[in-house]
């Protein structure tokens, strides 16, 4: 299968003007902002973005940051609610350094100005699905994503060792004999390339959102991380798991908008059509279950009562304590005539995280010499098989410093011929729109929460004619690259579910529903030195 290949328009690289820097970092969230933060205390740093800094899934944030601060709460509390949540298949190595080091990295956002929510002049605590304790920090009641990055990149500006390129999309990392040495970039506000040359590059270019049809994630998570990581041969690990949120807004014209998670976590409860408060029926933990849980109950749900949505019930809570709590929420739903303290909220599941990516070490390292990843878009082991509800935004902080915090490896001279494999234009238009439209719609009803291997199979036979025809094709605009991430994405995701024949965590098999101890291992694919994609 050639999703693999190159797809580099032809360019000859002696004409594109070039930038080296000790470190590239590629992505503007939570996790890009602390590893470029991370490396300008030792040099220069270019931190490059495909859209303004200020968008980034990491602003979206709502719940908050998981961390264990609170007087009731442990390090070995929160390290044992991320095991348990994980179905198994957490390092609990990286767990615990997650855990650890997540105090310091919250710390120090304190440190740096952020105010995050008080009582009685403390900080504030909410509980989230599967925590055993209050240990969710938040700002601004239910826009903790926009605090914290807008704190993040006021130190950014500040630094005069970053040098930011906004709305620059990395086509491709450059790379040779298992090392990279930057990238290569179009800059879409005047339809140039630039080539970045870097002692070392950290990737963390967030998540797959954009190949489903419906997601939390806004229009840029296009998966450009994982494919380009895949092309330069990273190794990825456990792209079948793929995490739903329980609980996005559903109404006519509606974007798929977050409610938080910890909207149930002060006492929202999940009803039905008629009004039954149906969690109880699956889950001791009804409500407070992880997340895989609620999302699958809520499908169950679905097609037992053949409704299009459940409802989030807020009515019997405090309406004050709601307007403090959750004003974004509470004003978007009224934009669209919904009253959240004297109405229920339409809900329904939507893709919202990957659990899996492209497989780092405890520094997130990748196999690739001087190639590191670090936040959605890497693998680090900490979140299994189903992530802890607000352990994203911790995780990018944490494994987003050890990246900056990296020391190139000496490689030697990277030479004209980095980039290969251009392909021939076929003269022909293809219709990118379409192609997106009729990808979303093959993902969500065979990779969603429920799966089985005839439409695992039918969806590799899909991807395979589509790449065929998109990869003939030479782009030089960012939107024939994102469809060619996004394909290649899919067809990770869709290899992985097919192989691991049991249901766990975010991961269920229909044809195989029990989670089987011989899987409890993590899923591996590749490509080789022939250029061949391996798996196992």
């Amino acid at each position: 299968m050639p999703l693999h290949e190159r797809y580099l328009v032809n360019v000859d690289l002696s004409t594109v003007p070039l930038l080296r820097t000790r470190c590239l970092v590629i992505g503007g969230g939570i996790a890009g902002l602390s590893a470029a933060l991370a490396a300008a205390r030792n040099g220069q740093v270019i931190l490059a973005s495909k859209a303004p800094l200020v968008e980034s899934n990491s602003s979206y944030a709502q719940g908050g940051i998981a961390v264990a601060l609170a007087d009731d709460d442990t390090a070995e509390l929160h390290i044992e609610d991320t095991l348990r949540a994980g179905g198994g298949l957490c390092d609990r190595e990286a767990v615990r350094i997650l855990v650890n080091e997540g105090r310091e990295r919250c710390r120090e956002l304190i440190d740096m100005g952020i105010e995050f929510d008080r009582v009685g002049g403390r900080i504030a605590f909410t509980r989230e699905g599967a925590h055993s304790r209050r240990r969710i920090i938040h700002a601004d009641g239910d826009a903790t994503g926009k605090a914290v990055i807008g704190a993040m990149l006021a130190a950014v500006e500040r630094n005069p060792n970053i040098l930011v390129l906004e709305n620059h999309f990395a086509i491709d990392l450059l790379h040779m004999d298992g090392a990279c040495r930057g990238a290569f970039f179009l800059d879409t506000r005047y339809g140039r390339y630039i080539r970045a040359e870097a002692g070392f590059t950290v990737v963390a270019a967030g998540g797959p959102g954009q190949v489903y049809r419906e997601t939390t994630n806004p229009s840029i998570a296009t998966a450009d991380g994982y494919a380009m990581c895949f092309r330069a041969g990273a190794e990825l690990a456990d792209m079948e798991f793929v995490q739903f949120h329980p609980t996005t807004l559903y109404l006519p014209g509606a974007p798929r908008f977050l409610i938080s998670e910890a909207v149930r976590g002060e006492g929202a409860y999940l009803i039905n059509q008629e009004g039954e408060r149906f969690m109880p029926r699956y889950s001791e933990q009804a409500e407070l279950s992880p997340r895989d849980v609620v999302s699958q109950s809520i499908f169950k749900e679905l097609a037992a009562t053949r409704d299009t949505c459940v409802y989030l019930d807020l009515r019997h809570l405090n309406p004050d304590t709601v307007a403090r709590r959750f004003p974004t929420i509470k004003s978007v739903c009224a934009n669209y005539g919904v009253n959240i303290s004297t109405d229920p909220i339409p809900v329904r599941p939507a893709e919202h995280y990957m659990m899996g990516g492209v497989a780092t070490d405890m520094n997130a390292a990748t196999r690739v010499r001087n190639l590191y990843a670090a936040g959605e878009t890497a693998f680090t082991g900490v979140h299994g098989a189903n992530r802890l509800a607000s352990n994203s935004l911790l995780e990018g902080l944490v494994f987003g410093h050890r990246a900056g915090m990296a020391e190139p490896v000496p490689v030697g001279d990277a030479g004209p011929a980095a980039l290969q494999k251009r392909l021939p234009a076929r003269g022909t238009s293809l219709d990118i729109d379409d192609i997106c439209q009729s990808l979303k719609a093959v993902t969500w009803r065979n990779l969603g929460a429920f799966r089985n291997a005839e439409r695992l199979a039918e969806t590799v036979e899909t991807l395979q004619s589509w790449s065929r025809y998109v990869l003939a094709e030479e782009f030089h605009m960012s939107p024939g690259f994102e469809v060619q991430n996004m394909l290649t994405t899919a067809w990770l995701i869709t290899e992985s579910a097919l192989r691991r024949n049991e249901s766990r965590g975010a991961h269920q098999r229909t044809d195989f529903p029990a989670t089987d101890p011989a899987w409890t291992r993590h899923s591996r694919i590749a490509i080789d030195s022939d250029d061949k994609e391996r798996s196992s």
